[in-house]
């Protein structure tokens, strides 16, 4: 049905480009030679405001366009500001997603989540589990504006035969990360908790939660390998997942992350803090069916992401 083919010279639209998948995305197309990237922060272009999108739009004319712009949050962030996460995510897919179309962008790869998947999902999820079931409460209103863009997405497709694919990633980590204790993510948190036992020879680490259920955390360099690759080549109307295709436990996660911090801590479990779902790992089947594989194991990743940590650190970005 499409045969639309994106080359190094095309205009390619990465919407979220100073966040952490987003400035992934745009470090792997310079490196394989793509010289037309467009891209504005927040400040200057804020995409839940449609006559700004719009007047974006016409000024640029962007053929191609990655969607990795969102907010995101961990599990507090998620239950805390609830109406921000589902108000704020729809709005930015609405402007993006429809502005594409009225301005002929060729493709658009809309970047979803793992949280759009039920609860209590058979492990590991596959694509057409998608809405099967309940979603987690702590991050339904996240997940059912993640889930809209995938449907605005396949809408378009069908009724105006636009050449949109939407991709859902598994949780994950990286330069550009935020490294905020309140907001952030668990593997961000850890390193940052970690680094900071390590300075003020704390004896402990506290983990949010029983520390019992699995993750799956990526790279976000090796997800933004994934997007490039299947905007490269993927054509299908349905969703299909980027993951590791592997998960651990979140007390294994925090031995592998005070590993490379070298840090000798041990590990105080505070159970005011709720876990989430016990299990979200992705069935990466039909990726690896493409021929695409993951770069980086778990530790190498981890590595990179402290060494990012590090430099935010020296320069002031975070304080003890």
């Amino acid at each position: 049905m499409f045969s639309v083919v994106i080359s190094p010279n095309s205009k390619i639209f990465i919407a979220g480009h100073n966040g952490m998948v987003g400035s992934a995305i745009w470090r792997n197309l310079e490196s394989k030679g793509y010289t037309n990237i467009i891209g504005k922060s927040s400040k200057e272009l804020d995409l839940r405001t449609q006559k700004s999108v719009i007047d974006y739009f016409e000024e640029e004319k962007p053929e191609f366009v990655f969607l990795a712009a969102a907010k995101v949050g961990g599990i507090l962030a998620n239950d805390t500001y609830r109406a921000e996460f589902i108000y704020d995510n729809l709005q930015i897919q609405n402007n993006v997603i429809h502005q594409s179309y009225v301005h002929g962008v060729k493709k658009l790869l809309f970047l979803g989540s793992s949280c759009i998947y039920p609860r209590d999902c058979p492990q590991p999820m596959k694509e057409e589990y998608l809405l099967t079931g309940s979603l987690e409460p702590t991050n339904e209103p996240y997940a059912i504006a993640k889930i809209a863009g995938i449907k605005m997405c396949q809408a378009y497709r069908r009724q105006y035969g636009c050449d949109y694919i939407s991709a859902m990633p598994n949780n994950l980590y990286g330069p550009g990360d935020n490294f905020d204790l309140e907001s952030s993510h668990v593997v961000p948190a850890l390193i940052r908790k970690f680094h900071e036992a390590k300075h003020q020879a704390q004896s402990t680490v506290e983990i949010w939660g029983t520390g019992k259920p699995k993750r799956e955390f990526m790279l976000s360099d090796d997800c933004s390998d994934a997007m490039l690759f299947l905007m490269e080549n993927y054509k299908d109307l349905d969703i299909i997942n980027i993951g590791l295709g592997y998960d651990m436990p979140i007390t294994e996660i925090a031995r592998v992350i005070r590993d490379v911090v070298d840090v000798d801590v041990e590990f105080n479990y505070n159970i005011n803090f709720p876990d989430g779902i016990y299990r979200k790992l992705l069935n990466t089947s039909k990726l690896e069916s493409t021929g695409w594989k993951v770069k980086h194991s778990f530790k190498d990743g981890i590595k990179i992401a402290y060494a990012d940590f590090l430099v935010k650190f020296e320069r002031g970005d975070y304080e003890y």
